[in-house]
């Protein structure tokens, strides 16, 4: 396991009681380095959507466990916020949440010469992730080859 799992797997760990109490959803938990700072995300969400205060509230409860717990080495950047438009599907609850939504998939290798897919999530298993057009068709993509795959939105 690496550090960053590590970190990622003890947050989640110091969050599920925080959801709990407040009846949130914890979405996503990511320990990343952008532009030099490392930053440690927790995506939490609740049905009708997360507030600033919602988000403050985890924030502060966690920061204090964080800082009692002390186990990250580098100094860090705490955000907590939604998931937000174009969340990326993840966990198998997030695909159960978003079966029959308009999803979009990025592949790593062309499929049909093209990268980019958009249609509605039909269903998927720990190998393939399948998709119906506007047309009625199907289609069925390797996971494997699948970059990134996330709820659709319009603007």
């Amino acid at each position: 396991m690496t550090k960053r799992e590590e970190y990622e797997q003890k947050t989640e760990k110091l969050l599920i009681p925080i959801m709990e109490a407040n009846g949130f959803e914890l979405v996503d938990v990511e320990y990343v380095k952008e532009a030099g700072n490392w930053y440690l995300r927790a995506y939490i969400d609740k049905p009708g959507g997360i507030t600033v205060d919602d988000c403050e509230v985890v924030n502060r409860e966690l920061g204090d466990l964080l800082d009692r717990d002390d186990f990250i080495d580098e100094s860090y950047i705490l955000e907590v916020s939604s998931p937000g438009l174009g969340r990326p599907l993840k966990k198998e609850r997030d695909f159960i949440r978003s079966k029959g939504e308009e999803v979009e998939i990025r592949t790593y290798r062309m499929v049909d010469r093209q990268k980019e897919f958009r249609g509605v999530l039909k269903a998927w298993d720990k190998d393939t992730v399948t998709i119906e057009y506007e047309d009625g068709q199907e289609q069925v993509f390797e996971r494997d080859n699948i970059a990134l795959i996330r709820l659709a939105f319009d603007f």
